[in-house]
């Protein structure tokens, strides 16, 4: 191994550490959560695509943990920022963490991966942009990697919280 592969390797161990550590403090921080909420809920750690990720999860199968999600995933975002914030207070870095609470972001994921996929179909049918409704970042951001593994390329613009996807022609 030569000097730069040792320090890429460790640059890369050092980021996995570290995205490790910000999985471990939000999970402190969400096991109080629960707590304090009297739910029950287990919790999962990853890392995935360079970002911790936190997932609660039900073996009950209990809708207590819907609570969690609210209408259209709003309480779970909040929840997201609140931890991320949390695991800023402790690291004094910033947080680009992914919560999931009941798999409502993995089951929103499949779907808006298939809103880009039908979004590029139509567009190389069509040969026109199309422009999708109003989303989260993060729902953009599934549906940009679903059109642009369809061969296309996506835009965002707008305003929040009305900011939206274009899918534009090759």
């Amino acid at each position: 191994m030569t000097e730069g592969t040792t320090s890429a390797a460790a640059e890369g161990a050092d980021a996995l550490t570290r995205l490790e550590q910000e999985g471990e403090i939000a999970a402190d921080y969400l096991e109080g959560l629960l707590d304090i909420a009297d739910l029950d809920g287990d919790i999962d750690m990853d890392v995935e695509a360079d970002r911790a990720s936190v997932s609660i999860i039900s073996d009950s199968g209990s809708r207590d943990l819907q609570k969690l999600v609210g209408r259209d995933g709003e309480v779970l975002e909040a929840l997201q920022e609140l931890t991320r914030l949390a695991v800023h207070r402790e690291t004094g870095d910033r947080s680009r963490l992914m919560l999931d609470i009941a798999g409502y972001r993995a089951k929103k994921r499949a779907e808006l991966s298939e809103l880009g996929a039908e979004a590029a179909a139509d567009v190389k049918s069509s040969g026109e942009p199309v422009k999708l409704r109003p989303m989260t970042p993060f729902e953009r951001k599934v549906v940009h990697d679903a059109v642009k593994a369809a061969g296309l390329r996506s835009e965002s613009e707008g305003e929040e919280p009305q900011r939206f996807v274009v899918v534009l022609p090759a």
